[in-house]
C-alpha cells in the first residue's frame, strides 16, 4: 500500500532534534509568546525575505488577522477564488465582511485576472488571492489591478511555503501573507500553528496586539483581540524543521517531475512555467472518470485524496452567503481534481510505481 502521507515517516528523520527541543522548551518554563516563537518568527520572515513575522495559532487565523488589521470598512466585499478550501472563506466572514467569488484559471487552478475587475464595486476593499496546491498567483496583474482600484492585498499561502513568482516569494507582494503550519504542510507543525509575514510595521504591530486579546502591554486592552498566538513547542519544532524546507521543496519538485514525464496525457497534468516556482504541496491531475480512477488507485494498493470534492457555493454553512454562480470553472476543478501521492515521505520508486498503475487505468 502507498499511502496518501505518513506523518509519521515525514517527522520521523527529525525525532531526536524534536526531543532535545521539547526537553529545552519544557524546562524553560516560558510556553506563551517566548524566545522560540520570537527566533521563529526572525528565521522565518528572513527566509521569505519579509520585514516582519507574526506567529499565530493557525493559517485561518493569520487571514483573519490581516483582515482585521487593515480596518477594511465593515461589511465590504473581499475577492476570494471559486475554488479555494473554504478556509479563506471562512475567514472573511470571521472577520465581518462579504467574500465575493471570482473564477480560476483552468489552467493554473488559481484566480484568474482577467475575471477580477468585472467583480470589483464600490463595496469591494481587498482581494484575498490563494496560491493554491504550491503555485503562486500570476501576482503582477493582480498587484496591479489592486493599485488600480485601491484594494488590499492578502496572499493566502498555505500551500506555498517557498513558492515564487518571477523569482519573489509568495507572501511578499501584497500587504500580507498569511501561512499555515498544518501538519501536511510543507513545512508542517505537530498541531495547529500559523504565520502573518508582512513589510508593513504598523500591520505587524497591529497582528501582534490583535493575536494577544487586543493587547501590546499586559492587562492594558487598547482594542477587541483574539486569542491567537504560535505556541512555544510548535515554534521550536518549526524552526528545526525550517533548516530542511529548502530539501523538502526539492525533494516534493523531483517527484513531481516524474509525474510530469511518465504520466500519459490522458490525464491533465500540472503546467509549469519558467516565471512559477512551485513547491507542489499537492501534485494535482484531472480526469473525466476521476471517481472511477481514485477506485480503480485504491484497489491497486494507491491512496489518493480530492481537494477538494465540494465547491464552495454548495457548503450547506455557506448557502445565504455565498452567490449561487454559475462558477462553470470552479465546477469542472472539483469534479475531476485528484492528489496523487507526493510526499517528503515517498520515494521515486513508490511514484514509478502510482505510474504504472495510472497508466494501465
Amino acid at each position: 500500500m502507498i499511502p496518501y502521507e505518513d506523518l509519521g515517516k515525514i517527522n520521523a528523520p527529525f525525532f531526536e532534534a524534536y526531543v532535545q527541543s521539547f526537553q529545552k522548551t519544557l524546562l524553560s518554563g516560558r510556553y506563551i509568546l517566548g524566545n522560540a516563537v520570537k527566533d521563529f518568527e526572525d528565521e522565518f520572515a528572513r527566509y521569505c525575505s519579509a520585514g516582519y513575522c507574526a506567529g499565530v495559532a493557525s493559517g485561518l487565523d493569520a487571514i483573519v488577522l490581516a483582515l482585521k488589521a487593515l480596518d477594511l470598512p465593515e461589511g465590504s466585499s473581499v475577492i476570494v477564488p471559486s475554488n479555494t478550501y473554504i478556509a479563506t472563506i471562512l475567514a472573511v466572514v470571521n472577520a465581518g465582511l462579504k467574500p465575493v467569488l471570482v473564477e480560476p484559471d483552468i489552467a493554473t487552478y488559481n484566480i484568474d485576472p482577467s475575471k477580477i475587475e468585472e467583480s470589483i464595486t464600490a463595496e469591494t476593499s481587498a482581494i484575498v488571492v490563494v496560491h493554491l496546491y504550491g503555485k503562486v498567483c500570476a501576482m503582477d496583474r493582480i498587484v496591479a489591478i489592486c493599485k488600480k482600484h485601491n484594494l488590499r492585498l492578502i496572499e493566502d499561502c498555505a500551500q506555498a511555503h517557498a513558492a515564487t513568482f518571477k523569482g519573489k516569494m509568495a507572501g511578499t507582494f501584497g500587504d500580507a501573507g498569511a501561512y499555515s503550519f498544518y501538519p501536511t504542510k510543507n513545512l508542517g507543525a505537530l498541531g495547529d500553528a500559523g504565520a502573518l509575514i508582512t513589510n508593513d510595521g504598523s500591520l505587524d504591530s497591529k497582528v501582534r496586539s490583535l493575536r494577544n486579546y487586543g493587547s501590546k502591554k499586559k492587562y492594558y486592552n487598547d482594542v477587541i483581540g483574539f486569542n491567537s498566538r504560535l505556541d512555544e513547542v510548535q515554534a521550536a519544532l518549526l524552526s528545526i524543521k525550517l533548516k530542511y524546507l529548502d530539501q523538502i521543496t526539492t525533494h516534493k519538485r523531483k517527484l513531481a517531475s516524474i509525474y510530469s514525464n511518465n504520466l500519459k496525457d490522458d490525464f491533465i497534468k500540472p503546467q509549469q512555467h519558467a516565471d512559477y516556482g512551485d513547491v507542489f504541496h499537492i501534485y494535482n491531475i484531472r480526469h473525466e472518470r476521476r471517481d472511477d480512477l481514485k477506485k480503480y488507485l485504491q484497489d491497486h494498493g494507491v491512496m489518493t485524496e480530492i481537494h477538494y470534492p465540494i465547491a464552495p457555493h454548495h457548503q450547506e454553512a455557506y448557502k445565504n452567503i455565498l452567490s449561487k454562480g454559475p462558477y462553470p470553472i470552479s465546477e469542472i476543478i472539483h469534479r475531476t481534481t485528484l492528489s496523487l501521492p507526493v510526499s517528503y515521505c515517498h520515494d521515486e520508486g513508490q511514484v514509478e510505481k502510482v505510474i504504472a498503475v495510472m497508466n494501465r487505468f
